[in-house]
């Protein structure tokens, strides 16, 4: 069976946006009291916060639902644009 090994580029696939800062925004939520409350670290946060996850931790994620009282799909959403 051949391989295609043709790369996309992000146009071609769209992409993950990741929503933390709007869902911390409108809780008046700040990435200390996240991390505190999320028990893991600043950087953890500022990470997704800024929205330069590289790769998604499912425990870091759900950890974060659980404490903003959200879904997943309110965390990250996949856009085709």
């Amino acid at each position: 069976m051949a391989m295609d090994n043709t790369v996309l580029t992000a146009r071609e696939y769209g992409k993950v946006h990741i929503r933390l800062r709007e869902l911390m925004d409108a809780r008046d939520m700040t990435r200390n009291e996240l991390a505190r409350a999320a028990n893991t670290r600043f950087e953890v946060v500022d990470k997704w916060y800024r929205g330069s996850v590289e790769k998604i931790d499912a425990d870091v994620l759900a950890r974060f639902c659980f404490v903003l009282g959200c879904q997943v799909e309110d965390v990250i959403q996949y856009e085709t644009k």
